[in-house]
C-alpha cells in the first residue's frame, strides 16, 4: 500500500507529466477505437469483464493506445500489476518480479500481470527466463511493441500469449482526442484560453499520422510556445503548428512496415504503375531506408519481373545501383527515380525466372546423369582419352552459328524449362532463335 508521502509524489509526477501522459484514457469508454480489440462482444473486452485474463503481446506503430491499454487491463483486473521497461530491465528484473509474484500467489492467491513495454528490446535469454512462469501462470504477461512479433518474440513465448494488434488512429479520432485535452481542466489544457481553427486542427492531426502521443505532443508544444494576446486568448496559426512539427511523423519500423512498405513499390514497379512507384518510394526514402537497399531491389526486379522482355532495364537498374553508391543522398533520390521509373514503365516477363525454378526443380528431383561426353571439359591432360570432346560440333562452323546436337541429359532431353513471353524484345529474340534452329544443317 502506498502511504501520504508516496501518493503525494505521485500526484505531483502526474500534474508535471507531458500531457499525452496526463490524457491517458483511464476506462475502455475513453479509449479511442480499435474495436476489433475492445468493442463491445470483442474477444479481449470478454475476458477483461470475466476476469479471464491471459498472456497478451499488443503490437502495433507508436501512440496507438498498446501501454494504454495495458493500465487500463490493470485497472480492470483483481491481479496485481507490475510494470517493467525492456530498455532498462534485465534477467535480473525480471526474477524478482517472478520470486514475488510466486510469493503473492501462494500466501494470498492472487495472480500478477507483468507488463513489458517494448518487449521486442529483451534479447532471447532475457525472453527465455520468462517462458517457464509464463508457461506455468506465475505471471500474466502483457508486452507491448511497435515491432512485428514474429520476428521480435521469441517462438515459444508467442504460442503461449495472445497476440493483438492495434492500428493508427483515424483523423477523426486524433481530432476527438485533442479537443478532449483542450477542455480538461484537471488533466489537460482547459484552463487555457485556445482558438483551434478546424483547419488547423487538421493540419495537426495530420502531421500526427495516426499517433495520438504525437497529436498530444504537438498540441501541447503549440498552446505553450503561442503567447496569450490582449484578450488572454492563444491563436494557434497554422505557422505554428508548422514550426513545432518540422517534419511530418511517418509510422514506419524495420522489421514491419519496413516489408509492407518495400513489397509495395516492387509491386507496383511489376504491376507498372509509375505514380504508385514513385510514392512508394519516396516512403522509403523518407523514412530514412538505405538507398543501397532499393537500389538492390530494384535490380532484382529488373531480372525477376522485366527480364528479356527488356534487357536493358537491368543495364540501368545496375548502372543505378553503382551511381548511388558513388553519390550518396540526398541526390541519389533522383538515380532511384529514374531506375524505378523505367522498370515500371518496361514491359514484363518473368520467364527468366519462373525457367530457372522449373531448372532447379528438374535437379532436385530428377535423377541426375552425368554430362554427355561431347560437353566435358578437355583442358586437361588426358582428357580426350577418356573420350572426353568427341563429337562435339562447334557452332561457329556452321552457318548462322548453330548447328544442332544434344546438350541435356538422356532423362531430360525433351525438358522445357524457358517460356518466353510475347513482351516487348523477347518476342523477337525468341522468333530469331526460332527462325535459326528451324533450319535444316
Amino acid at each position: 500500500m502506498e502511504d501520504i508521502f508516496q501518493q503525494a509524489a505521485r500526484s505531483r509526477v502526474t500534474r508535471t507529466a507531458p500531457l499525452a501522459v496526463r490524457m491517458r484514457p483511464r476506462t475502455l469508454e475513453e479509449f479511442e477505437e480499435q474495436n476489433s480489440l475492445v468493442g463491445t462482444g470483442r474477444p479481449l473486452r470478454q475476458l477483461l469483464k470475466n476476469n479471464g485474463l491471459q498472456s497478451l503481446i499488443l503490437f502495433g506503430p507508436p501512440g496507438t493506445g498498446k501501454t494504454t491499454l495495458a493500465h487500463i487491463i490493470a485497472n480492470m483486473t483483481s491481479a496485481h500489476f507490475e510494470k517493467i521497461n525492456a530498455v532498462m530491465a534485465g534477467v535480473a528484473d525480471v526474477r524478482k518480479v517472478v520470486e514475488q509474484a510466486r510469493d503473492r500467489l501462494a500466501m494470498y492467491g492472487r495472480r500478477t500481470v507483468l507488463f513489458i513495454d517494448e518487449i521486442h528490446r529483451f534479447n532471447k535469454a532475457q525472453q527465455d527466463a520468462l517462458l517457464p512462469f509464463v508457461e506455468d501462470g506465475t505471471v500474466i504477461l502483457i508486452g507491448s511493441t511497435t515491432e512485428n512479433p514474429m520476428f521480435a518474440v521469441n517462438r515459444p513465448l508467442l504460442s503461449r500469449s495472445l497476440l493483438y494488434r492495434l492500428e493508427p488512429l483515424s483523423a477523426q479520432a486524433l481530432a476527438r482526442i485533442v479537443r478532449r485535452a483542450l477542455a480538461d481542466v484537471e488533466r489537460g489544457l482547459g484552463s487555457y484560453q485556445v482558438d483551434l481553427p478546424g483547419d488547423v486542427l487538421q493540419m495537426m492531426v495530420n502531421f500526427a499520422n495516426g499517433d495520438a502521443r504525437a497529436a498530444l505532443n504537438v498540441l501541447e508544444m503549440a498552446v505553450l510556445t503561442t503567447p496569450p494576446g490582449e484578450d488572454g486568448r492563444r491563436r494557434i496559426t497554422p505557422d505554428v503548428v508548422r514550426n513545432v512539427c518540422q517534419n511530418r511523423i511517418i509510422q514506419f519500423n524495420r522489421a514491419d512496415e519496413h516489408y509492407d512498405v518495400t513489397s509495395a513499390f516492387i509491386k507496383s514497379m511489376r504491376g507498372s504503375d509509375p505514380q504508385a512507384t514513385l510514392y512508394w518510394l519516396a516512403r522509403l526514402l523518407y523514412a530514412g531506408d538505405d538507398p543501397v537497399f532499393i537500389a538492390r531491389r530494384i535490380m532484382i526486379h529488373a531480372a525477376e519481373d522485366v527480364g528479356l522482355a527488356d534487357p536493358q532495364a537491368l543495364v540501368v537498374a545496375t548502372a543505378a545501383a553503382q551511381a548511388v553508391e558513388r553519390i550518396g543522398m540526398p541526390e541519389a533520390r533522383i538515380i532511384l527515380a529514374e531506375a524505378a521509373l523505367y522498370i515500371a514503365m518496361a514491359p514484363k516477363s518473368n520467364a527468366s525466372y519462373i525457367g530457372i525454378e522449373a531448372a532447379l526443380q528438374a535437379v532436385r528431383h530428377e535423377k541426375t546423369q552425368p554430362v554427355p561426353l561431347h560437353l566435358r571439359d578437355t583442358s586437361y591432360s588426358g582428357a580426350k582419352k577418356l573420350g572426353h570432346g568427341q563429337g562435339y560440333l562447334y557452332p561457329h562452323d556452321y552457318d548462322h552459328h548453330w548447328v544442332k546436337q544434344q546438350y541435356l541429359p538422356d532423362n531430360i532431353l525433351n525438358a522445357q524449362f524457358y517460356r518466353p513471353s510475347e513482351q516487348g524484345l523477347e518476342k523477337a529474340v525468341w522468333e530469331r532463335w526460332q527462325n535459326i534452329t528451324s533450319k535444316k544443317t
